[in-house]
């Protein structure tokens, strides 16, 4: 069980393993501006790691919210989409039975986006021998985690199939003829269009500022006058637009693993490329330095380069005849790189895939994809699409997708052509766009922005860029690698709790250093 916070936290753009939700919500939601009733559900955390946290106790509650906040839904207005109607947020309240001096609720964020707050709460709930919460934390506040609108147990989106996410995560990361590209564009203007079909003018309404406005719902729920949130990755940006749209009912935000909100679809897909790419160097670095523990040593990066030109040509097949294709061994190492501890994983799955066993490739892969053994799988792609479609305004061409392929070939040459025709999926995306506010969050207290210098899916660059927008801003650095920091070391912890609990705010300048 160990990494479960790891697990399960997403990035705008990007995603990294999450655990498919397996539990529907249960009973009626209360209605918007009503208390919900909360139940117990220890059934979550049976059905998700097998048994509930010892000494922590697990109650579920439903809210409605309003679909379209800025329609004036609340008011019985008629225009625009959504008006009128509600979505069903769900929660997950986890209690330790040591509780004291009570000071309110830790609503939770782990990314995406698509990733579900309710099952992440759960995770963090077992505490730091297993990659959870400290004492400290769980002994003051409820942990309250939601799923956001449209992703898991929330009025889930779902509208691409299983065939087109194996099409999709299976093709060729870097197709380099125009004919390959081109089947690339075309598959995701299919997805894009039967998502439209489905749910047509309802589409912007999956954007972040909609969900942000979810989450002062979400506060209203669990009795909470301000806001005490912990935000990881796309829950940075989450949260960052709450800050602005509700400075005053701001109490502490820990915003961790930041998203630069001023950075659009190119400049954005550029810099994950970029963090990407040196996040591979230091893995590469380290298997040099460590051969008896990298069997792909000492050069990690040939070795994982000729995977992946093999695997084009020559795919190892697996169990049932499925193909460890290019794509497949692409996202196997994109889904290791979000934690240090995922270094030796990959090692291991590109040595066993030299010798004929694609079962680690697949392992990690599907871990990412939130693919299951059966080849379902959950709405987490659905979700990221929706949302970070919704947001999106920037719209290159597929002309201008196809050079910067080309020229980030060069730049960055494992990650940059991927994260390039990766933009194709907004491109096609249906629908209006409802992008999020980029500005200071003023009369809010101070909120703390943690970024890790290693971190490839939300650059560290990004951290102080968020810091700075938001007026407010505490930069938090853990020299570390992977993607987000809390509560992996005793800095880092001491610091944030030290904040959570007691409104500390960390000094100015403050750098953890890795160990």
């Amino acid at each position: 069980m160990a990494g479960f916070a790891a697990a399960v936290v997403l990035t705008a753009g990007c995603t990294l393993p999450a655990f498919a939700p397996t539990t529907d919500a249960v009973g009626e939601a209360a209605a918007p501006g009503t208390t919900p009733t909360w139940h117990a559900c220890p059934e979550v955390a049976e059905q998700l790691v097998g048994r509930g946290a010892p000494g922590m106790r697990y109650e579920c509650a439903r809210v409605a919210v309003p679909r379209n906040w800025g329609g004036g839904a609340t008011t019985g207005a008629t225009a625009g989409p959504g008006t009128g109607e509600t979505f069903e947020i769900s929660l997950l309240r986890a209690r330790s039975n040591r509780q004291h001096d009570r000071i309110g609720s830790l609503v939770i964020n782990p990314g995406g986006p698509g990733a579900s707050g309710v099952d992440t709460a759960v995770y963090l709930s077992f505490g730091p021998s297993f990659g959870g919460l400290p004492a400290a934390v769980t002994d003051r506040f409820d942990i309250v985690g939601f799923d956001p609108r449209g992703v898991a147990r929330s009025s889930p989106v779902k509208c691409i199939s299983d065939a087109d996410l194996d099409a999709s995560f299976g093709y060729d990361p870097d197709p380099a003829s125009q004919a390959s590209f081109d089947g690339f564009a075309d598959l995701n203007r299919r997805i894009g269009q039967r998502c439209g079909d489905k749910y047509g003018d309802q589409l912007p309404l999956y954007g972040t500022e909609q969900a942000a406005r979810d989450i002062d719902a979400v506060r209203a729920a669990v009795g909470d006058d301000k806001l005490t949130y912990l935000g990881y990755s796309y829950g940075t940006l989450l949260g960052a637009t709450y800050a602005q749209l509700y400075p005053q009912r701001v109490r502490a935000l820990v915003l961790d693993g930041a998203v630069d909100p001023q950075q659009k679809l190119v400049a954005g897909s550029e810099s994950q490329a970029k963090g990407f790419e040196r996040a591979f160097d230091n893995f590469a670095r380290w298997c040099a330095a460590n051969a008896g523990r990298c069997p792909i040593a000492p050069d990690a990066r040939a070795a994982v380069t000729s995977a992946i030109d093999k695997a084009k040509t020559s795919p190892v097949r697996g169990r049932g005849g499925r193909e460890a294709t290019a794509g497949w061994v692409f996202y196997a190492v994109i889904s290791s790189l979000y934690t240090e501890s995922g270094w030796q994983e990959l090692a291991r799955a590109i040595d066993r895939l030299d010798g004929g066993d694609p079962a680690e490739v697949f392992r990690l892969a599907d871990a990412y994809a939130g693919r299951e053994d059966d080849g379902h799988y959950s709405n987490l792609f659905d979700a990221n699409l929706a949302v970070n479609c919704a947001d999106e305004t920037e719209k290159p061409t597929r002309e201008q997708i196809r050079q910067l392929q080309s020229q980030w070939r060069q730049k960055y040459p494992l990650f940059g052509p991927a994260l390039a025709v990766g933009m194709l999926g907004c491109v096609e995306w249906p629908g209006q766009r409802d992008p999020y506010p980029t500005g200071r969050a003023v009369g809010a207290p101070p909120i703390v922005v943690v970024g890790t210098t290693g971190d490839p899916a939300t650059p560290y660059e990004q951290t102080a860029a968020l810091a700075s927008m938001l007026g407010v801003g505490r930069v938090l650095t853990w020299e570390g690698e992977g993607h987000t920091a809390y509560p992996q070391t005793a800095c880092v912890t001491d610091a944030v709790d030290a904040y959570l609990i007691s409104l500390t705010v960390p000094r100015a300048g403050l750098r953890c250093p890795a160990r």
